[in-house]
Protein backbone atom coordinates (compact mmCIF):
# COMPACT_ATOMS: atom_id res chain seq x y z
CA UNK A 1 0.00 0.00 0.00
CA UNK A 2 1.47 3.37 -1.04
CA UNK A 3 1.12 6.79 1.29
CA UNK A 4 -2.17 7.19 2.38
CA UNK A 5 -3.74 10.78 3.08
CA UNK A 6 -4.08 11.79 7.72
CA UNK A 7 -3.56 14.74 9.54
CA UNK A 8 -1.84 15.83 12.31
CA UNK A 9 -3.11 17.08 15.18
CA UNK A 10 -3.69 20.82 14.21
CA UNK A 11 -5.67 19.74 10.95
CA UNK A 12 -2.69 19.97 8.96
CA UNK A 13 -2.75 17.33 5.69
CA UNK A 14 0.20 14.37 5.82
CA UNK A 15 1.11 11.50 3.83
CA UNK A 16 1.68 8.39 6.01
CA UNK A 17 2.52 4.83 5.39
CA UNK A 18 0.45 2.11 6.98
CA UNK A 19 3.05 1.03 8.59
CA UNK A 20 4.02 4.68 10.36
CA UNK A 21 0.05 4.82 11.39
CA UNK A 22 0.40 1.75 12.92
CA UNK A 23 3.36 2.71 14.84
CA UNK A 24 1.72 6.06 16.08
CA UNK A 25 -1.27 4.08 16.89
CA UNK A 26 0.63 1.58 19.32
CA UNK A 27 2.85 4.74 20.42
CA UNK A 28 0.10 6.75 21.48
CA UNK A 29 -2.27 3.91 23.25
CA UNK A 30 1.06 2.95 25.27
CA UNK A 31 2.05 7.01 26.44
CA UNK A 32 -1.49 6.87 27.99
CA UNK A 33 -1.02 3.56 29.64
CA UNK A 34 2.00 4.40 30.92
CA UNK A 35 0.75 7.92 32.32
CA UNK A 36 -2.78 6.45 33.99
CA UNK A 37 -1.09 3.22 34.60
CA UNK A 38 -4.28 1.04 32.49
CA UNK A 39 -4.05 -1.18 29.67
CA UNK A 40 -3.01 -0.36 26.32
CA UNK A 41 -5.19 -1.28 23.52
CA UNK A 42 -5.40 -4.98 22.33
CA UNK A 43 -4.20 -6.26 18.73
CA UNK A 44 -7.74 -6.15 16.94
CA UNK A 45 -8.45 -3.16 18.41
CA UNK A 46 -5.14 -1.71 16.57
CA UNK A 47 -6.28 -3.49 13.55
CA UNK A 48 -10.34 -1.81 13.59
CA UNK A 49 -8.46 1.90 14.00
CA UNK A 50 -5.51 0.92 11.02
CA UNK A 51 -8.51 -0.13 8.99
CA UNK A 52 -10.21 3.21 9.61
CA UNK A 53 -7.82 5.74 8.42
CA UNK A 54 -6.94 3.42 5.28
CA UNK A 55 -9.94 3.52 4.27
CA UNK A 56 -10.09 6.26 1.49
CA UNK A 57 -13.57 7.06 2.17
CA UNK A 58 -13.95 10.72 3.59
CA UNK A 59 -16.65 10.00 6.11
CA UNK A 60 -16.76 6.73 8.70
CA UNK A 61 -19.92 6.07 10.93
CA UNK A 62 -21.05 2.97 12.86
CA UNK A 63 -23.07 -0.17 12.15
CA UNK A 64 -26.40 0.77 11.99
CA UNK A 65 -28.38 0.52 15.14
CA UNK A 66 -25.36 1.21 17.10
CA UNK A 67 -25.27 4.98 17.23
CA UNK A 68 -25.34 7.29 20.35
CA UNK A 69 -26.44 10.41 21.06
CA UNK A 70 -24.91 13.87 21.61
CA UNK A 71 -24.83 16.47 24.25
CA UNK A 72 -23.39 19.71 23.07
CA UNK A 73 -21.59 22.54 25.35
CA UNK A 74 -22.34 26.14 24.38
CA UNK A 75 -23.61 25.12 21.00
CA UNK A 76 -26.08 28.40 20.55
CA UNK A 77 -22.09 30.30 20.64
CA UNK A 78 -20.58 28.08 18.16
CA UNK A 79 -23.20 28.53 15.42
CA UNK A 80 -21.64 32.18 15.37
CA UNK A 81 -18.31 30.99 14.12
CA UNK A 82 -19.74 29.93 10.80
CA UNK A 83 -21.26 33.60 10.48
CA UNK A 84 -24.76 32.43 11.08
CA UNK A 85 -25.77 35.08 13.19
CA UNK A 86 -29.36 34.50 14.46
CA UNK A 87 -30.89 34.68 18.03
CA UNK A 88 -29.71 31.58 21.02
CA UNK A 89 -33.72 30.88 20.19
CA UNK A 90 -33.37 30.34 16.71
CA UNK A 91 -29.89 28.68 17.04
CA UNK A 92 -31.69 26.07 19.48
CA UNK A 93 -34.22 25.19 16.71
CA UNK A 94 -31.64 25.10 14.15
CA UNK A 95 -30.13 22.25 15.53
CA UNK A 96 -33.36 20.46 16.65
CA UNK A 97 -35.14 20.85 13.34
CA UNK A 98 -32.36 21.33 10.68
CA UNK A 99 -30.04 19.24 12.47
CA UNK A 100 -31.25 16.73 14.55
CA UNK A 101 -29.40 17.50 17.51
CA UNK A 102 -30.33 15.14 20.21
CA UNK A 103 -29.91 17.39 23.20
CA UNK A 104 -29.18 21.12 23.10
CA UNK A 105 -27.66 23.47 26.03
CA UNK A 106 -28.87 27.32 26.41
CA UNK A 107 -25.56 29.32 27.03
CA UNK A 108 -24.66 33.06 27.17
CA UNK A 109 -21.58 34.63 25.52
CA UNK A 110 -19.84 35.22 28.73
CA UNK A 111 -19.96 31.13 29.26
CA UNK A 112 -18.81 31.23 33.27
CA UNK A 113 -21.16 30.89 36.00
CA UNK A 114 -19.69 34.38 37.92
CA UNK A 115 -20.76 36.55 34.79
CA UNK A 116 -24.26 34.63 34.48
CA UNK A 117 -24.65 34.91 37.96
CA UNK A 118 -25.69 38.67 38.35
CA UNK A 119 -28.38 38.25 34.87
CA UNK A 120 -29.42 35.01 35.66
CA UNK A 121 -33.00 36.62 36.13
CA UNK A 122 -32.95 37.93 32.69
CA UNK A 123 -31.24 34.34 31.05
CA UNK A 124 -34.29 32.11 32.71
CA UNK A 125 -37.75 33.78 30.81
CA UNK A 126 -35.49 32.93 27.57
CA UNK A 127 -34.64 29.93 29.29
CA UNK A 128 -38.21 29.30 29.08
CA UNK A 129 -39.48 30.87 25.78
CA UNK A 130 -36.96 28.22 24.25
CA UNK A 131 -38.34 25.19 25.97
CA UNK A 132 -41.56 26.48 24.41
CA UNK A 133 -39.94 26.24 21.11
CA UNK A 134 -38.06 22.87 21.08
CA UNK A 135 -38.86 19.35 22.13
CA UNK A 136 -35.59 17.77 22.69
CA UNK A 137 -33.82 17.67 26.54
CA UNK A 138 -32.45 21.49 27.04
CA UNK A 139 -29.76 21.97 29.39
CA UNK A 140 -28.60 25.58 30.70
CA UNK A 141 -24.79 25.62 30.51
CA UNK A 142 -21.48 27.46 31.70
CA UNK A 143 -17.74 27.25 32.66
CA UNK A 144 -16.67 26.74 36.06
CA UNK A 145 -13.90 28.85 35.28
CA UNK A 146 -11.94 29.27 38.91
CA UNK A 147 -9.49 32.12 37.17
CA UNK A 148 -12.19 34.52 37.20
CA UNK A 149 -12.08 34.79 41.24
CA UNK A 150 -8.98 36.00 41.25
CA UNK A 151 -7.11 39.51 40.79
CA UNK A 152 -7.71 41.17 38.47
CA UNK A 153 -10.89 39.94 37.30
CA UNK A 154 -12.22 38.89 40.85
CA UNK A 155 -11.85 39.48 44.41
CA UNK A 156 -9.26 36.91 45.95
CA UNK A 157 -5.10 37.20 45.83
CA UNK A 158 -3.77 35.84 42.25
CA UNK A 159 -1.86 32.64 43.27
CA UNK A 160 -0.49 33.06 39.74
CA UNK A 161 1.30 35.85 41.45
CA UNK A 162 2.12 34.46 44.86
CA UNK A 163 3.95 31.63 44.29
CA UNK A 164 6.64 32.78 41.86
CA UNK A 165 6.89 35.03 45.63
CA UNK A 166 7.21 31.90 47.56
CA UNK A 167 3.91 32.42 49.00
CA UNK A 168 2.88 29.01 48.84
CA UNK A 169 0.09 28.87 51.77
CA UNK A 170 -1.23 32.29 50.68
CA UNK A 171 -1.85 30.76 47.52
CA UNK A 172 -3.81 27.88 48.34
CA UNK A 173 -5.77 29.97 50.67
CA UNK A 174 -6.87 31.89 48.20
CA UNK A 175 -8.01 29.05 46.11
CA UNK A 176 -9.86 28.01 48.71
CA UNK A 177 -11.65 30.99 49.33
CA UNK A 178 -12.08 31.28 45.72
CA UNK A 179 -13.77 27.74 45.09
CA UNK A 180 -16.65 28.45 48.29
CA UNK A 181 -17.66 31.70 46.14
CA UNK A 182 -17.56 29.51 42.89
CA UNK A 183 -19.72 26.37 44.16
CA UNK A 184 -22.10 29.72 45.84
CA UNK A 185 -22.23 30.93 42.05
CA UNK A 186 -23.03 27.25 40.15
CA UNK A 187 -25.92 26.49 43.18
CA UNK A 188 -27.53 29.99 42.87
CA UNK A 189 -27.55 29.53 39.31
CA UNK A 190 -28.40 25.77 38.47
CA UNK A 191 -31.48 26.34 41.13
CA UNK A 192 -32.70 29.10 38.97
CA UNK A 193 -32.44 27.78 35.33
CA UNK A 194 -33.75 24.20 36.95
CA UNK A 195 -36.52 25.76 38.63
CA UNK A 196 -37.59 27.96 35.46
CA UNK A 197 -37.50 24.56 33.47
CA UNK A 198 -34.29 22.92 32.13
CA UNK A 199 -33.79 19.58 31.67
CA UNK A 200 -30.70 19.44 33.06
CA UNK A 201 -27.04 21.46 33.96
CA UNK A 202 -23.90 21.13 32.47
CA UNK A 203 -20.92 21.98 34.05
CA UNK A 204 -18.31 22.39 31.12
CA UNK A 205 -14.68 22.56 31.32
CA UNK A 206 -14.67 21.25 34.74
CA UNK A 207 -11.22 21.37 36.16
CA UNK A 208 -9.66 24.12 33.74
CA UNK A 209 -8.12 25.89 36.70
CA UNK A 210 -6.84 22.62 38.63
CA UNK A 211 -7.97 20.60 41.75
CA UNK A 212 -9.71 24.04 43.31
CA UNK A 213 -11.68 23.99 40.28
CA UNK A 214 -12.30 20.49 40.21
CA UNK A 215 -13.45 20.51 44.14
CA UNK A 216 -15.56 23.24 43.44
CA UNK A 217 -17.59 21.69 40.85
CA UNK A 218 -18.02 18.21 42.64
CA UNK A 219 -19.39 20.29 45.71
CA UNK A 220 -21.56 22.43 43.74
CA UNK A 221 -22.70 19.36 41.81
CA UNK A 222 -23.27 17.52 45.56
CA UNK A 223 -25.16 20.50 47.02
CA UNK A 224 -27.82 20.71 43.89
CA UNK A 225 -28.15 17.09 44.23
CA UNK A 226 -29.43 16.89 47.59
CA UNK A 227 -31.60 20.36 46.69
CA UNK A 228 -32.55 18.49 43.65
CA UNK A 229 -32.87 14.50 43.73
CA UNK A 230 -33.65 14.16 40.42
CA UNK A 231 -31.68 17.06 38.47
CA UNK A 232 -29.51 15.86 35.78
CA UNK A 233 -25.75 17.21 35.88
CA UNK A 234 -23.64 16.85 33.29
CA UNK A 235 -19.87 17.26 34.71
CA UNK A 236 -17.41 17.73 31.77
CA UNK A 237 -14.17 17.80 31.98
CA UNK A 238 -10.81 20.58 31.10
CA UNK A 239 -8.33 17.81 30.48
CA UNK A 240 -7.25 14.43 31.07
CA UNK A 241 -5.27 15.19 33.91
CA UNK A 242 -6.10 17.49 36.90
CA UNK A 243 -3.66 19.88 37.47
CA UNK A 244 -2.15 19.97 40.90
CA UNK A 245 -2.36 23.99 41.19
CA UNK A 246 -3.34 23.56 44.62
CA UNK A 247 -1.98 20.27 45.06
CA UNK A 248 -3.87 18.97 48.67
CA UNK A 249 -7.12 19.46 47.87
CA UNK A 250 -9.49 16.17 48.70
CA UNK A 251 -13.14 15.35 47.86
CA UNK A 252 -14.11 11.91 50.14
CA UNK A 253 -11.31 11.54 51.21
CA UNK A 254 -9.18 11.03 47.67
CA UNK A 255 -6.27 13.76 46.61
CA UNK A 256 -7.59 14.88 43.64
CA UNK A 257 -4.30 16.27 41.71
CA UNK A 258 -3.50 14.10 39.21
CA UNK A 259 -6.01 12.12 38.66
CA UNK A 260 -6.71 10.51 35.03
CA UNK A 261 -10.93 9.77 33.68
CA UNK A 262 -10.82 6.60 35.21
CA UNK A 263 -10.52 8.25 38.32
CA UNK A 264 -11.95 11.26 38.13
CA UNK A 265 -15.21 9.32 36.87
CA UNK A 266 -15.48 7.88 40.46
CA UNK A 267 -15.28 11.57 42.18
CA UNK A 268 -18.20 12.60 39.75
CA UNK A 269 -20.10 9.42 40.79
CA UNK A 270 -19.83 10.29 44.72
CA UNK A 271 -20.96 13.50 43.72
CA UNK A 272 -24.03 12.79 42.42
CA UNK A 273 -23.60 14.14 38.68
CA UNK A 274 -25.66 12.08 36.18
CA UNK A 275 -23.50 12.09 33.12
CA UNK A 276 -19.59 12.55 33.14
CA UNK A 277 -17.97 14.08 30.33
CA UNK A 278 -14.11 12.25 30.30
CA UNK A 279 -11.76 14.44 28.41
CA UNK A 280 -7.87 13.40 26.33
CA UNK A 281 -6.34 16.81 24.83
CA UNK A 282 -5.05 16.70 21.30
CA UNK A 283 -1.06 17.14 20.77
CA UNK A 284 -0.83 19.28 17.50
CA UNK A 285 2.69 17.76 16.78
CA UNK A 286 1.97 14.41 16.82
CA UNK A 287 -0.43 12.61 14.52
CA UNK A 288 -4.39 12.31 14.04
CA UNK A 289 -3.41 8.36 14.69
CA UNK A 290 -1.32 8.99 18.05
CA UNK A 291 -4.09 11.39 19.20
CA UNK A 292 -6.77 9.02 18.90
CA UNK A 293 -5.58 5.81 19.89
CA UNK A 294 -4.07 7.78 22.92
CA UNK A 295 -7.63 9.28 23.53
CA UNK A 296 -9.73 5.55 23.33
CA UNK A 297 -7.39 4.18 25.67
CA UNK A 298 -7.94 6.76 28.33
CA UNK A 299 -11.75 6.49 27.37
CA UNK A 300 -12.01 2.93 27.30
CA UNK A 301 -10.24 2.82 30.78
CA UNK A 302 -13.17 5.02 32.05
CA UNK A 303 -15.95 3.12 30.81
CA UNK A 304 -14.84 -0.19 32.21
CA UNK A 305 -14.94 1.36 36.12
CA UNK A 306 -18.16 4.03 36.01
CA UNK A 307 -21.77 3.42 36.55
CA UNK A 308 -23.03 6.19 35.38
CA UNK A 309 -23.19 7.21 31.62
CA UNK A 310 -20.06 8.73 30.25
CA UNK A 311 -20.33 11.01 27.04
CA UNK A 312 -16.34 11.94 26.32
CA UNK A 313 -15.73 14.77 25.09
CA UNK A 314 -15.55 14.86 20.98
CA UNK A 315 -14.10 18.68 19.36
CA UNK A 316 -11.65 21.07 18.80
CA UNK A 317 -9.11 19.78 20.38
CA UNK A 318 -10.48 16.68 22.42
CA UNK A 319 -10.87 13.36 21.95
CA UNK A 320 -8.68 12.77 18.99
CA UNK A 321 -10.21 16.05 17.10
CA UNK A 322 -7.87 18.48 15.56
CA UNK A 323 -7.19 22.07 17.13
CA UNK A 324 -9.08 23.75 14.52
CA UNK A 325 -12.48 26.04 15.13
CA UNK A 326 -14.07 23.78 12.29
CA UNK A 327 -12.49 20.39 12.73
CA UNK A 328 -12.22 18.55 9.03
CA UNK A 329 -15.02 15.97 8.84
CA UNK A 330 -12.66 12.86 8.05
CA UNK A 331 -10.99 13.44 11.83
CA UNK A 332 -14.51 13.85 13.24
CA UNK A 333 -16.13 11.08 11.98
CA UNK A 334 -13.02 8.47 12.12
CA UNK A 335 -12.40 9.99 15.89
CA UNK A 336 -16.28 9.58 16.73
CA UNK A 337 -17.01 5.95 15.26
CA UNK A 338 -14.10 5.05 17.03
CA UNK A 339 -14.47 5.92 20.01
CA UNK A 340 -18.30 4.36 19.73
CA UNK A 341 -16.91 1.14 18.67
CA UNK A 342 -14.36 0.45 20.69
CA UNK A 343 -15.54 2.46 24.15
CA UNK A 344 -18.36 1.10 26.56
CA UNK A 345 -20.10 4.60 26.38
CA UNK A 346 -23.66 6.28 26.47
CA UNK A 347 -22.91 9.59 23.88
CA UNK A 348 -20.68 11.89 22.35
Amino acid sequence: MGKIFHRMGDGSAVEMSAEEIMADLVEGSEDAAERGKIPPLMKEEYDYLLDIFCSPYKFISVEPGKEVILSYDAGTLKIRRVGVHVDRIQALQIYEKLMGADTMELAHVDYSYKPVKPIAGFEQPILEQALLGTHIPLFYGAQPNLGLYSQPDGPFPNPAELMPMGKIKEAQDSYEAAAEDLVKDIVYVGSLMYESGADGLNLDTTGAAGDADFMASLIATEKLKAKYPDMCIELGMAGEFVLGMHSQLTYKGERLAGMYPHQQVKMAEAAGATIFGPVCNTNTSKSAAWNLARAITFMKACGEVTNIPIHPNMGMGVGGVTVNDQPPVDVVSRSSAAMTTLCRLDGL
